[in-house]
């Protein structure tokens, strides 16, 4: 039996109404792939019918599954179940509402063959592409709170670590994400400082975003945000990773 080449994980949290044009534009771009592919949306015990649609759309989008998850645990803890329970040589998470589409692979690749073992998506490096509808704030708040994230978390060399689009090698993914303890929105930073300390590659690469006001980030989000930050700095601190 032939390998699972690629995974594609989304995280999905009451997503029905958008889920399905963001499956279509998936497996219209893998369908025409020549290597093997899996789609698994991991469902966070959704309070709208989300699974029920992701289930329907199995008619017409090849190679999808569903994981529901018991529980809301928040979305970190949604993409480490969905990276480890997939068996792809490479394994993407996106998000949901497709604010950076998945033919983005296409400038990932090369890199992922020059032996990096995790490629990210950014929108603070030259070439990146943003259409923003939501609240001004946010992109003040982003702007500034990328510029602490770097500070605090050792990640300096790291312009944005927040975008929902990052590829990692089966070796990357399998060392790293039984480490992560971060489950809500702090789990991205989490998860490139492990990187980090393992001594992984990982190279950072600019792509189109769109920001859609309906997003379900707010200022609590980045209060969380910041709260887990330091959650993750007092855990290299005291070790708590067991990394030498």
């Amino acid at each position: 039996m032939e390998r699972m080449y690629l995974s594609v994980i989304i995280p999905a949290y009451n997503e029905a109404r958008r889920i399905s044009a963001t499956l279509l534009d998936i497996d219209r771009y893998l369908s025409k792939q020549k290597y093997n592919y899996e789609i698994i949306v991991v469902d966070g015990y959704s309070t709208d019918n989300t699974v029920q649609v992701v289930e329907k759309m199995k008619e017409l989008v090849k190679n999808l599954r569903v994981l529901a998850l018991r529980q809301n645990r928040g979305k970190g803890y949604a993409v480490k179940q969905g990276m480890l329970e997939t068996q792809g040589k490479y394994r993407l998470f996106m998000d949901a509402d497709n604010s950076t589409t998945i033919d983005h692979l296409e400038k990932f690749w090369p890199y992922l063959k020059k032996n990096y073992d995790i490629v990210i998506g950014s929108i603070e490096i030259k070439g990146a592409k943003i259409e923003e509808q939501a609240a001004w704030y946010r992109r003040w708040l982003g702007r500034i709170s990328k510029y602490i994230i770097r500070i605090i978390a050792g990640l300096w060399e790291i312009h944005d670590t927040q975008r929902g689009f990052k590829v990692f090698t089966e070796k990357a993914t399998e060392q790293i994400f039984p480490k992560q303890r971060i489950n809500r929105w702090g789990f991205d930073i989490e998860i490139l400082v492990l990187a980090k300390k393992l001594g992984f590659k990982i190279k950072e690469l600019p792509v189109d975003w769109h920001n859609p006001g309906e997003s379900k980030v707010n200022l609590k989000s980045y209060l969380q945000t910041f709260w887990e930050l330091f959650k993750i700095k007092y855990n290299l601190i005291i070790n708590k990773y067991k990394i030498k």
